[in-house]
């Protein structure tokens, strides 16, 4: 990764000790793992239709962490079934893990297998996602609510770019069964509720997408268009996938480059209609940093030690502070697309394919 351009101090406060402000303070072997197994590590990773991230980036950087560190590890998707994400834990805690990674697809499954892996005297770690009312040791994501933010203030900034005035705004959340979704929508409607307030913006619809299905958001923005009488000068879509979806209506009604629309996870093909005008921007969270700090945490925990993070949250439903790492995100418009690329995170040759090879020369990705 190039150095300096995403804040990843927390990281670096990992240290061997005792946990900050944890929550669970119930005993070494529930909060460590236990010492005397051979360390291994499970993960459970939610699906591959809702994002690619799932199986392009956050697989290959945990394996290739694991690996590093020559630790056994066991990685595997759900593929979004719940019958199949609990059956995928048990078998993991059948096996020995001594440390329990889980991407949860929503709160009541994942402490249902939090709970148990905790009473095996399994480590546990919620990545990217919290599991409310849960009882993982650590958490390790971004800032959430500042991902929202920016996506709030990417939507303004494109509006006014282009001169709109009184906009119309369509909503397109994420998944209700995620704490994510929240959070980021906590994080735009903190830009945008004082807008609509003030009546500065009008808000034409708000609506969650079902376990963040492209094919759904489709169905549901179309719905918002027409009941708009066809009217909506601006899109907030929760993430890339979202924000595509959105797309695909706007051109089939010719309105595609007209109406910003927002996304998350700087995925190819997010960046692709960052490129051609469509998507006025996405969010870019280093998956590789995430990762990384997942892995590292991961390892010790697997190990039966101990780690201070130096921060924490507040888990809202179930009232206690977990020990918790926090990346930065960071806004990526047409002029930084190119950053992503050189970070490593997506290549050229993923991005800046037949028609678009021309965009990425003009946009200065070489």
């Amino acid at each position: 990764m190039r150095k300096g351009f995403l804040t990843f101090a927390a990281v670096g406060l990992l240290a061997t000790g005792s946990m900050a402000a944890c929550g669970d303070d119930s005993g070494s072997n529930e909060a460590g793992g236990s010492s005397d197994k051979k360390p291994k590590i499970g993960v459970i990773l939610p699906d591959s239709k809702s994002s690619a991230r799932w199986e392009g980036a956050d697989r290959k950087f945990l394996e290739e962490a694991f690996k590093a560190a020559n630790v056994d590890y066991d990685i595997q998707n759900a593929q979004g079934d719940k019958n199949a994400f609990q059956t995928i834990a048990d078998q993991m805690i059948t096996n020995g893990v001594t440390a329990l990674m889980i991407v949860n697809l929503d709160s009541g499954t994942g402490k249902a297998v939090l709970d148990k892996a905790k009473s095996q005297g399994v480590a546990t770690i919620d990545y990217d996602r919290l599991t409310l009312g849960g009882s993982a040791q650590y958490y390790v994501s971004f800032d959430n609510e500042a991902v929202g933010k920016l996506q709030g203030e990417g939507l303004a900034k494109c509006l006014t770019d282009k001169g709109v005035k009184n906009p119309s705004i369509a909503y397109l959340n994420g998944s209700p069964t995620d704490n994510n979704a929240t959070l980021f929508k906590n994080g735009y409607d903190s830009v945008l509720k004082p807008k609509f307030d003030a009546k500065e913006y009008t808000q034409v619809a708000d609506d969650a997408v079902p376990d963040w299905d492209n094919a759904q958001a489709a169905t549901i923005f179309e719905q918002q268009l027409t009941k708009a009488g066809g009217k909506i000068d601006g899109v907030l879509a929760a993430n890339d996938g979202l924000g595509n979806a959105a797309i695909s209506v706007l051109k089939k009604n010719k309105l595609n480059g007209k109406v910003p629309v927002t996304g998350q996870d700087a995925t190819p093909q997010g960046l692709q209609n960052i490129l051609a005008g469509d998507q006025c921007m996405t969010v870019y969270k280093a998956i590789k940093e995430e990762a990384k700090a997942a892995s590292e945490l991961a390892i010790a925990v697997a190990k039966g030690e101990k780690k201070e993070t130096g921060q924490t949250v507040k888990d809202p439903e179930g009232g206690r502070d977990v020990a918790a790492v926090l990346l930065t995100p960071k806004a990526i418009y047409k002029e930084n697309v190119k950053d992503v690329i050189a970070d490593g995170f997506v290549t050229k040759d993923e991005v800046c394919t037949g028609a678009y090879a021309k965009l990425c020369a003009d946009a200065g990705i070489s």
